[in-house]
């Protein structure tokens, strides 16, 4: 098959498992290109990436994962010049030898069927501390436009360019699903869930995990406050009576 899709994967010191993340997405059938956005990482993601055969961007300091992905469209399209613009395939770089299972996603966007595919995980691994997330994500997601995800946060999804210049700019860091899902429902783009067998690191529970929960947990009200008055009303009431105590 001739290549009509590109993998971008955003990378965080992820170089113990990036190299099999990068090998089994360009095994993927019509992937010709995988770029990695080696987003300030202090380890040696790069440099791994690039040995396992990404085209690899790197941001001097980390600037959080919706920049990353909009770093990884951007450099695509610099090879789209003289082609069909690609299909465009996020995926974590944490996935490992399982992001061989993502065809699934690109398979209705290339048949017409999806503006938007969103990775549904067949095995569901325990994230501990994400319920609260993930409820206000989809709670969120349900009230915008009707729609009621399954996994409203994943991140594994392929988008047609046009989707993803509709949905311009991106949410701030880890808003960015749940906004990506909202402004382009809003748009009247098919969103469609798509059941896959992958599979990330779990995060635990330690300091650094739910610091990361905590940011998370922010971005996504951030996201959902630009879109839903009502959201940005409850949050400015928590505001105010944070400042009382």
């Amino acid at each position: 098959m001739s290549g009509d899709t590109a993998v971008i994967i955003p990378a965080v010191n992820e170089a113990d498992r990036i190299a099999a993340t990068v090998e089994a997405a360009a095994a993927l059938p019509g992937v010709d290109l995988v770029v990695v956005v080696d987003d300030g990482s202090t380890d040696q993601t790069g440099r791994v990436a690039r040995a396992a055969g990404a085209r690899v961007v790197r941001h001097s300091r980390n600037r959080g994962k919706a920049a990353a992905m909009e770093t990884g469209a951007e450099a695509v399209r610099l090879f789209d010049e003289d082609t069909a613009p690609r299909h465009l395939l996020f995926l974590d770089a944490d996935l490992g030898s399982t992001a061989q299972a993502a065809a699934p996603l690109i398979e209705p966007v290339r048949a017409g069927e999806a503006d938007m595919t969103i990775a549904v995980f067949a095995t569901r691994v325990k994230l501990g501390g994400h319920g609260l997330v993930v409820r206000l994500s989809k709670e969120g997601i349900r009230r915008a436009t009707g729609f009621d995800p399954v996994q409203p946060l994943n991140g594994q999804r392929c988008l047609t360019r046009k989707a993803f210049e509709a949905a311009r700019p991106l949410a701030h860091g880890f808003g960015v699903e749940t906004a990506l899902t909202i402004d382009l429902l809003r748009r009247r783009f098919r969103v469609l869930e798509v059941e896959v067998d992958m599979a990330h690191r779990a995060t635990g529970t330690d300091l650094r995990a739910q610091l990361h929960r905590a940011r998370q947990l922010r971005d996504v009200a951030l996201a959902l406050a630009v879109r839903e008055p009502l959201v940005a009303l409850n949050l400015d009431k928590m505001r105010r009576a944070s400042r009382r105590r």
